[in-house]
């Protein structure tokens, strides 16, 4: 299965390129910088360079050939200003989307943000504002199009554990945190999983294995 992670430089997205290489896929991240390539090698993925703030949907659309799947893992990162949270974290999304139908690929995984919403209101922070509104419109985005089987997942604040394999998924779970490496542990079940396509869940640590999560998100709750 070849899956191309947009964002392929990303804590999340190399902790997915391990898990997917070590599984026997062929994942591919996008990179915007070819000094971070080896890095991309080094998880067993391979490197595609490519700057999706400049680039169109037919030169994204290229490097999808033989693709089984998407993920958008991209952001413009938690320094950059409002401006980039369009150009990224909306912007860069719709483009992938938009490639992905140019190239006839129908799996599409987002990594989005939980309370992630096109109007979200937050008075006390305009960039944080921008960012939510920019990921809410983004989702609205791609769960617009009916060519695509995409699933969006909001996990909740993001922590830099190793992980528990524990978790709990669903379309409301409530606040909560969750390591990255369970984030990209997720999302590795959800690329095998085609019953989660067409919803929206959210992600935070639980007490649930992996698997059973994703089964039951599936509705394979026996």
């Amino acid at each position: 299965m070849r899956t191309v992670i947009a964002g392929g430089h990303g804590q999340i997205a190399l902790a997915l390129e391990r898990l997917l290489a070590a599984r026997g896929d062929r994942p591919a991240g996008i990179i915007r910088r070819p000094e971070q390539a080896q890095d991309l090698v080094a998880a067993g993925a391979e490197p595609l360079v490519l700057d999706l703030e400049a680039a169109t949907a037919p030169q994204l659309a290229a490097l999808l050939d033989g693709a089984d799947a998407v993920v958008f893992a991209a952001g413009a990162g938690p320094g950059s200003g409002a401006d980039r949270k369009n150009t990224v974290d909306r912007d860069a999304a719709v483009l992938l989307a938009d490639a992905a139908e140019l190239a006839g690929v129908r799996r599409y995984l987002m990594v989005s943000s939980m309370g992630a919403d096109a109007h979200a209101h937050h008075p006390a922070d305009a960039v944080f504002e921008t960012y939510l509104r920019a990921k809410g419109a983004a989702d609205d985005a791609v769960r617009a199009r009916t060519t695509l089987d995409w699933t969006v997942l909001r996990p909740g604040r993001l922590t830099d554990g190793p992980g528990t394999g524990l978790v709990r998924l669903a379309p409301d779970t409530g606040r909560g945190s969750v390591d990255r490496a369970d984030v990209a542990a997720v999302l590795a079940a959800l690329l095998r999983e085609p019953g989660t396509a067409g919803q929206t869940l959210e992600l935070i640590a639980g007490n649930a294995t992996i698997d059973e999560a994703v089964a039951v998100a599936a509705g394979h709750d026996g």
